[in-house]
């Protein structure tokens, strides 16, 4: 009877332990750049404030390469039980799906959207050392240079690279393209002067340029933007329809159960509306959005939409 007793007990305790509510455990949050691109830091926004909401650390971990491809396939086979989470972006979770001829995984069935955090205007900058100051200066300049300089960005189709083939496209200049494995690697390349320029996210290029180290000519959005509201866009400077934005938001693999995505998109969209976290994002030239899974689900149907017809138009296919 005892016997019976005590495993009864084991049986309950086994229950109860089995439904504890979620986190029981710390949660890995991948950021498919280098440390200090703006994924990374949008990511390290979110989970310091994520790990006081949820009661379990949340640990940030970086997996750079091929434009967020390899942090995207660790994510895609990852357990799907909330545990494992990536910082998405336009280039990792739009772009890649247009000019990837055939990725390891698929954008659209083999993640979980949960909440957009952040969107944000690209902006393009040059080496100081450049001699112009605007889109139309820099235009003519390459253009005396057919062949002679190249641009920087954070991978094959990642945003900073289609932002700049759409403005090489549009403005009928020869520039060469030289791929790095993130923003932060890219940018170090373009102060020192061994590439010429670069598009790409405002995070980690305004203190680079608020440094006198790089200098700014434009924004890529449709309107200016708030954080340095003297550049013109692109649009402006001459290339009329040129636009690309980038945004950032937390997935997790498919068949995440739907309360645990659901318990997630509710904490990060409150931290992303919170006053403190508005206020940094913006610091960084980024607009805090805090959106529902089925909204931010939308936002990336829309991208992959517009981005494949453009790849196809540029020319973009990487094998």
């Amino acid at each position: 009877m005892k016997r019976l007793l005590v495993l009864a007990l084991a049986a309950g305790f086994a229950s109860l332990t089995s439904a504890q509510p979620y986190p029981t455990k710390p949660i890995k949050l991948v950021a498919p750049s280098t440390p200090g691109d703006a994924p990374d830091v949008i990511a390290r926004l979110v989970a310091d404030k994520l790990s006081t909401a949820l009661g379990q650390q949340v640990v940030v971990e970086n997996r750079p390469g091929a434009g967020g491809v390899v942090g995207s396939d660790y994510v895609a086979k990852a357990v799907p039980d909330g545990y494992t989470l990536i910082m998405g972006n336009a280039g990792s979770h739009g772009i890649n799906a247009a000019v990837y001829s055939k990725l390891p995984y698929d954008i659209q069935r083999d993640f979980a959207p949960v909440s957009q955090v952040a969107v944000a205007p690209n902006v393009m900058v040059i080496n100081p050392s450049v001699p112009a100051s605007t889109v139309a200066e820099f235009i003519a300049y390459a253009k005396a240079n057919p062949g002679k300089l190249s641009y920087a960005s954070g991978g094959n189709g990642s945003s900073a690279h289609m932002s700049m083939e759409l403005f090489k496209s549009m403005s009928g200049i020869d520039i060469q393209h030289v791929p790095y494995k993130g923003s932060s690697p890219a940018l170090t390349d373009v102060v020192s002067g061994e590439v010429v320029a670069f598009i790409g996210n405002m995070p980690p290029t305004v203190p680079l340029i608020k440094a006198g180290k790089l200098r700014a000519i434009a924004v890529t959005t449709k309107s200016r933007s708030a954080l340095m509201p003297e550049l013109p866009t692109i649009t402006e400077a001459g290339l009329p329809g040129f636009e690309t934005v980038a945004w950032f938001g937390v997935l997790a693999p498919a068949g995440t159960p739907p309360e645990v995505v659901n318990r997630l998109s509710a904490e990060i969209a409150k931290i992303a509306k919170s006053p403190e976290i508005r206020e940094k994002l913006v610091a960084m030239g980024a607009e805090p959005v805090g959106s529902t899974p089925e909204e931010f689900k939308a936002v990336i149907d829309r991208d992959i939409a517009k981005w494949k017809p453009l790849a196809q138009k540029v020319g973009i296919k990487i094998d």
